[in-house]
């Protein structure tokens, strides 16, 4: 009884359980206003933002300050990484590979959610009338895709760039250990800090989730029920057959995995945002037997270009949006959405509603569907947006993984250490220039 009491997953189980019967039985407490308005603001490259009620002020303070820890870790990571390994021919590699990678599984993805969704036809029957007339410009964008604004609007990817420049200076700096010595002190800090901040992850999905349930309430599923199970039961398929494969190539379990990391997508279920969960994830996935330089590759270039979930979300809503208005597709219409998603997909950050907005500029280009059909997935968005948060999560996590084998920088021993144990892994320590494995406590049966 007394290691439940202590156990994090525990914790944030019940605070997801009580979030959502808060929403639904005390709406009235969870939008209790304790702001006249959000508070928005950017620090250290990361946008931050405050709720005005009450349940949105808890999870989105507890989401904001974790991000406060993601530019600094993936810096330090990717960093030193690329100093300890000094063989820059194999960054490139690895960064080529992982592109490679991304691209070929996020376009299964997607004409996945594309044919299931012509198979099932969550469209079929929906009633439009009432979207008539409804404004949406608040979600239409421009139709164009901007690369130079990508990466502008992206704090992940200016980062990633500017520690692999600093990675290619620093290798071939004279000094370069004096320099190993001074970031990983430094690193060690960070995460110490971090460990002590997802403390508070059950205060952030209590909030996260009595915010969803009081604002949109469970009655709002019911309409678009079909559209919801579809989503869910395709990203499901998704991990359970296709990562399940992926992972399989190298003779290393799924669930195993999922259970390694089950206090991170709890965080990422109850507050939405798979970005919650990054830092943490990076450092698990480094215990975990994944050298650092890939880890520092792969995690933060994933959560920009390796959105399994929002990418079968946004396949399926389309053909969703096409059967509700008896919009028939042909062959060279369905092949110009899978050519504009392939594009805009990867302009959607691991951040709840983003996909909604992507989602919107695509229809907007395809101009076949009307636009003001969005307003029928308002109410299920943010229900969905569980689903594309933890898809993506694990997708990056099974990405990580099978990179690390496929450069040979995967050590299976920590691996199976991790697996039976996943208390045992907080007793192991991984030098940061030699690789070496510590195991400095008796591992615990």
């Amino acid at each position: 009884m007394r290691k439940l009491f202590t156990n994090l997953t525990f914790w944030v189980l019940l605070a997801i359980t009580a979030g959502i019967l808060v929403g639904q039985f005390a709406p009235g407490f969870a939008l209790h206003p304790i702001l006249q308005q959000p508070w928005k603001t950017k620090f250290l490259g990361q946008e931050l933002e405050v709720g005005a009620t009450l349940s949105e002020f808890l999870g989105k303070s507890f989401i904001s300050i974790v991000k406060l820890f993601i530019n600094p870790i993936i810096f330090l990571t990717i960093t030193l990484g690329i100093i300890s390994m000094g063989n820059l021919k194999k960054v490139g590699r690895i960064g080529v590979k992982a592109l490679l990678y991304f691209e070929i599984v996020t376009t299964f993805a997607l004409v996945a959610g594309i044919i299931i969704a012509f198979i099932i036809q969550p469209g079929h029957d929906v009633i439009t009338a009432s979207v008539k007339g409804s404004d949406v410009s608040n979600y239409t964008v421009s139709t164009g895709f901007n690369w130079i604004k990508f990466f502008k609007d992206n704090s992940t990817l200016q980062v990633l760039v500017a520690a692999l420049i600093a990675g290619i200076v620093l290798s071939n700096f004279k000094y370069r250990q004096k320099v190993i010595s001074l970031l990983q002190p430094i690193a060690k800090i960070i995460f110490k800090a971090l460990h002590t901040v997802m403390l508070f992850a059950p205060i952030g999905a209590f909030g996260g989730m009595a915010f969803t349930i009081s604002k949109y309430g469970i009655k709002t599923l019911l309409p678009l029920a079909k559209l919801m199970g579809t989503v869910y039961t395709t990203m499901a398929v998704f991990i359970f057959v296709v990562l399940w494969l992926i992972l399989k190539h190298y003779k290393i379990s799924i669930l195993k995995l999922l259970r390694y990391v089950r206090e991170e997508l709890l965080v990422v279920l109850g507050t939405s945002s798979s970005e919650a969960a990054l830092p943490s994830l990076m450092e698990k996935l480094e215990r975990m037997g994944c050298s650092k330089p890939v880890v520092g590759l792969v995690v933060p270039a994933g959560y920009s270009f390796n959105l399994d979930g929002t990418t079968i979300y946004l396949s399926m809503c389309m053909i969703f949006l096409a059967q509700a208005f008896h919009v028939h597709l042909n062959i060279e219409q369905i092949f110009a959405i899978i050519g504009i998603l392939m594009v805009t997909s990867k302009g959607a950050a691991g951040v709840a509603g983003s996909g909604f907005v992507v989602l919107a500029s695509t229809i907007t280009a395809i101009k076949v569907i009307p636009v003001e059909g969005l307003v029928l997935l308002l109410g299920v968005d943010r229900f969905m947006s569980e689903a594309r948060a933890i898809t993506n999560f694990i997708g990056n996590s099974v990405a990580t993984v099978w990179i690390a084998n496929n450069e040979k920088e995967f050590d299976r021993r920590k691996m199976d250490l991790a697996f039976r144990n996943v208390e045992a892994t907080e007793n192991i320590i991984t030098d940061n220039l030699t690789g070496e494995t510590i195991i400095y406590k008796q591992e615990k049966k």
